[in-house]
């Protein structure tokens, strides 16, 4: 036998329904719950955060212009403050697979909110007086506009507040490579086949370049995030709001975020097309992109320790194989590659949910941001764990480096200038069937002393741009 949990009863326009006593949301987010039972993804606790800071926003600004009384305002604003700071995470239970409106999330907040205001104000959970759901909570608003301003909000600070920051670290951690590896002169390649020499630090800066450059791209997203759908209500008209009421809520907003939002200049575009999400969501596509040619590089030029390139050494970390004793494997490579995937994947889906804007409304808004918040989050924890777990332990492996550098075919392209192409090319095929050095091919083949040879092909003179033909490099 098991007791059944207590419960109590409350009705709204669709009739009664038994509610979990001790729960602060109400008839429509129970309704949902019942109706839902999709999946177990649920929103994460920064869209929650910016569900509370739009409903305080739109309780301080109804207030300010006179469409609240001042203590039922005060009421909800300091409830939504609540759950703004993640005081109540528990009491949005909902799945993402709900009214393609976010509907469902917006009226469990307006519920959640108006419980805590009521209790505040003396009154029993579910009383909806002097504080309701709707006629207060909801004041000038709708889920059509309140639902993807949240989406803006949450999306705006999970990139300049995580994602930003995050990949700044590993910006930081692959240019100290960089420099410490500047003067490491290695062999090259192409097709993934020997060429001429670089740097390891040549190799790093540009793996730093490609996260500078993703940096800058989230930063070229965010202007479009900073506008506000909130104000269209129902269908971008405004029915039902005070006509300031977009202006005075981007001001609360911006205030309490620090970031810059404003009213969009037109509400229908912000409620029936979600394209802003588009641009940042594949804006991270582009830096799992990104992240995808550094995570396999990495690993590429750590394979080994003897059978593969070995010019990197691969920091050991705890793990290994199940039956191979003492293998050390690529394995945050290898899930910074994996979550590059998943991200490409979530792109897909925003693709195709921000496609379904039909007439005034887009209905694949939970989705989007989902999946947005989703890319953003594992980004931005992937790029520090693999700052810190591989870029800053990797070490150069000096012995290998000088080896394959020394033993490359490819350094006979300094001789090009000189001797020409067709000479060159016979030197390296000799060189190859042979299984002697390049000096020793050109020697034989009498193309090349090996004075001239030892001046002319120097590795270290092949790093820029010039050649002469004077006996420089």
């Amino acid at each position: 036998m098991t007791d059944t949990p207590a419960t109590r009863t409350e009705t709204d326009s669709l009739g009664t329904i038994d509610i979990p006593a001790d729960r602060l949301w109400g008839p429509q987010t129970e309704r949902a719950r019942r109706l839902f039972r999709i999946g177990t993804e649920r929103f994460p606790a920064v869209l929650i955060r910016a569900v509370g800071l739009q409903k305080q926003a739109a309780a301080e600004a109804n207030a300010r212009l006179g469409e609240l009384p001042a203590d039922i305002a005060a009421a909800i604003a300091q409830a939504a403050a609540e759950v703004a700071e993640g005081r109540h995470d528990a009491e949005f239970p909902l799945p993402v697979w709900q009214t393609g409106s976010g509907t469902q999330t917006n009226m469990n907040a307006n519920e959640v909110i108006a419980n805590l205001a009521n209790q505040a104000l003396g009154q029993p959970l579910g009383s909806r007086r002097p504080v309701h759901p709707n006629d207060h909570v909801n004041r000038g608003q709708s889920s059509n506009d309140s639902f993807p301003t949240v989406m803006h909000v949450a999306a705006a600070e999970a990139v300049a507040r995580r994602l930003i920051p995050a990949l700044g670290v590993l910006l930081a951690s692959l240019s100290r490579r960089a420099r410490d590896w500047q003067a490491i002169v290695k062999i090259g390649r192409t097709h993934m086949m020997d060429a001429v020499p670089v740097t390891l630090g040549q190799e790093a800066a540009a793996w730093a370049r490609q996260v500078e450059l993703g940096i800058a791209r989230l930063g070229d997203a965010l202007p479009r995030l900073m506008e506000l759908a909130q104000g269209g209500t129902a269908a971008g008209t405004g029915l039902n709001r005070h006509p300031d009421f977009p202006r005075v809520f981007a001001e609360i907003i911006a205030a309490r975020t620090g970031l810059p939002f404003r009213p969009s200049p037109n509400p229908f575009e912000g409620m029936g097309a979600h394209d802003a999400l588009v641009e940042l969501s594949g804006a991270m596509n582009t830096i799992a992109v990104s992240l995808t040619k550094i995570g396999n590089d990495v690993r590429l030029l750590g394979s080994g320790p003897r059978a593969g390139f070995s010019e990197l050494v691969i920091p050991a970390d705890g793990l290994s194989s199940s039956i191979m004793p003492g293998k050390t494997n690529p394995t945050q490579s290898e899930a910074l590659t994996m979550v590059a995937a998943q991200v490409m994947g979530n792109h897909v889906a925003v693709t195709i949910g921000a496609a379904q804007g039909h007439l005034e409304l887009n209905v694949f808004k939970p989705v989007i941001i989902h999946n947005v918040l989703q890319s953003a989050a594992l980004l931005a924890d992937a790029a520090e764990s693999f700052a810190a777990n591989m870029m800053d332990k990797l070490e150069p492996n000096h012995a290998r480096i000088a080896d394959n550098l020394a033993k490359s075919l490819m350094l006979v392209t300094a001789l090009n200038p000189r001797i020409g192409y067709d000479k060159a090319v016979a030197i390296a095929k000799l060189a190859l069937a042979e299984d002697i050095t390049l000096k020793a091919a050109a020697a034989r083949l009498g193309h090349v002393s090996e004075a001239d040879f030892d001046r002319w092909v120097v590795p270290a003179d092949m790093l820029r741009p010039g050649t002469t033909l004077d006996g420089g490099g």
